[in-house]
């Protein structure tokens, strides 16, 4: 692990403070009765296995850990007290030959047990073991209807403990209480292999406690089918809010203008309709006409979005008067928004990426950093490629030399391709992180290419990984220079991508919790 300087850990906490921190997930064990809503039929015991003498039948050993149903094996079903919407769900299982049961998510989507292991033709999709049970409608001519049967038969003999893992996401309502969204199988696993993924539940299956979807249900064990018994069960409540990429997401205003998108009422209009959290705001961009940061900031507070930072490109030779004025101006505007100063360096004296030219780029930074900070703005210096300050390397260098607790870099996916190769990304994201700020993405190719997030050769999902997984929770804006062709469009698309990489992720924190 990279040791971090007195002053990275310093502009670590600063940047804790702005985008705040995420709290772990508890994880809740279902394996006492006193879990469950009251329901004499049901008893604990040590173990559970094949009877001896017939093999329709469990015998147990006395004990704690496992609940098993009734003797008559007609047990009504187990109810947990507590009721859960988004979870991962990890139940084990025991039947003998010939029996049946069931875990039903929420009450209401059941999971099927069944002696498959010999034989899983059944006569309807889901009835399968693993299989997501059907819904039923007895006025149909065939009545069971959206079943999934597993994607292999993965069941174990009759007999021996078997294992369901469960990513559930469940259905999604708006403020009125009209469901927007189905609730969704994200993976299921039975023993370990994956027999069912992104399956959309479009309404309870049968047997269900109550007829609609729910945001929130209890768990529960069907017992009236025959023997079984359970252990090990426990649920962990999955946050979609704190899964996934959980950054804020914006738009950098080189993808947001065209002809019928010119002023910055429009913009923000566009972008509020999209979903994105704001704006990166380049001052001197020609496309923006006389459009200055003051008022594309009035029309952000009016959409309720932010202003992620405003872009500035500086000579290392030029004169502190031609730059400082308008720094100084967007600071100021900037003032207890919680936002940054992006600071690009070019010359015409110094190579590129020339350690020679870091004493006259540290005093520069240092002086508009001091100015920042009195304000509550932050500094990060933004590699751009064929510019003086080319690499993310050559940017960490300079930030540390600044030795300013609130001056950090930007991790832009464009211009880091453009000067070094995706091998070696992860080492790239672990140099940068601990004076990290911002990142910027778009769609690419493997050598630098600015293209719709949701085209492009480039791995950028991989990338989204790398950086969550190093600990990355603040702003990720969306470059879209040169693209061209409708705003909209492009956004949507973006915006599109943005969210199944999220999804990806999130069900890769669910599976790793």
């Amino acid at each position: 692990m990279r040791k971090m300087t007195k002053i990275s850990v310093a502009l670590a906490i600063w940047f804790a403070l702005v985008c705040g921190t995420s709290e772990a997930t508890e994880k809740i064990t279902l394996t006492d009765l006193s879990a469950w809503r009251s329901n004499p039929e049901w008893s604990v015991v040590g173990d559970a296995f094949e009877h001896p003498r017939n093999e329709n039948l469990l015998s147990v050993r006395e004990g704690t850990g496992t609940i098993v149903n009734g003797r008559k094996a007609k047990s009504p079903p187990l109810v947990s007290i507590q009721e859960f919407g988004d979870a991962r769900i990890h139940v084990e299982f025991i039947i003998p030959k010939s029996s049946n049961s069931g875990v039903f998510l929420q009450g209401q989507y059941e999971i099927q047990i069944l002696d498959s292991w010999a034989d899983s033709n059944v006569s309807y999709p889901g009835g399968e073991c693993g299989g997501i049970y059907p819904r039923w409608d007895e006025t149909r001519t065939v009545k069971p209807y959206d079943g999934h049967s597993p994607l292999v038969n993965a069941s174990r003999p009759p007999g021996q403990w078997q294992t369901f893992d469960i990513i559930f996401r469940a259905a999604m309502f708006d403020s009125e209480g009209k469901k927007i969204a189905n609730a969704k199988i994200v993976k299921l696993w039975l023993n370990g292999t994956l027999i069912h993924k992104d399956v959309e539940l479009t309404g309870p299956t049968r047997g269900s406690f109550k007829p609609n979807d729910l945001a929130r249900g209890p768990l529960a064990l069907q017992g009236d089918h025959g023997h079984v018994a359970f252990r090990n069960i426990w649920v962990t409540p999955l946050e979609p809010d704190k899964m996934g990429l959980t950054n804020p997401f914006f738009a950098m205003d080189t993808g947001v203008v065209d002809e019928s998108h010119k002023s910055a009422k429009s913009q923000v209009d566009m972008l509020k309709e999209l979903g994105y959290a704001g704006i990166g705001y380049w001052e001197r961009n020609p496309a923006n006409g006389t459009a200055g940061l003051a008022e594309m900031l009035g029309e952000l507070n009016r959409a309720n979005l932010k202003a992620f930072g405003a872009y500035f490109t500086i000579k290392l030779e030029e004169p502190a008067e031609k730059y400082t004025p308008l720094i100084e101006d967007s600071i100021r505007l900037l003032k207890g928004r919680k936002s940054t100063i992006w600071i690009a360096m070019t010359s015409d004296a110094q190579p590129k990426s020339a350690i020679s030219g870091d004493e006259q780029a540290v005093a520069i930074i240092s002086r508009i950093a001091d100015i920042a900070n009195k304000n509550g703005v932050a500094v990060a210096l933004y590699p751009h490629e064929d510019f003086w300050l080319q690499k993310i390397e050559d940017a960490v260098r300079v930030a540390e030399k600044c030795n300013r607790r609130n001056v950090g870099v930007v991790f832009n996916l464009y211009h880091w391709l453009k000067t070094d190769k995706p091998a070696n990304m992860e080492t790239a994201v672990a140099k940068a992180m601990p004076y990290l700020l911002v990142v910027t993405i778009n769609g690419t190719t493997e050598t630098g290419s600015i293209e719709t997030l949701d085209r492009g050769t480039f791995d950028v999902y991989r990338f989204l990984r790398a950086i969550k997984q190093a600990g990355f929770t603040g702003p990720v804006g969306l470059q879209g220079q040169g693209i061209g062709g409708d705003v909209r469009e492009n956004l949507r698309r973006s915006m599109q991508a943005w969210h199944e990489f999220s999804q990806r992720l999130a069900a890769e924190d669910a599976e790793n919790l």
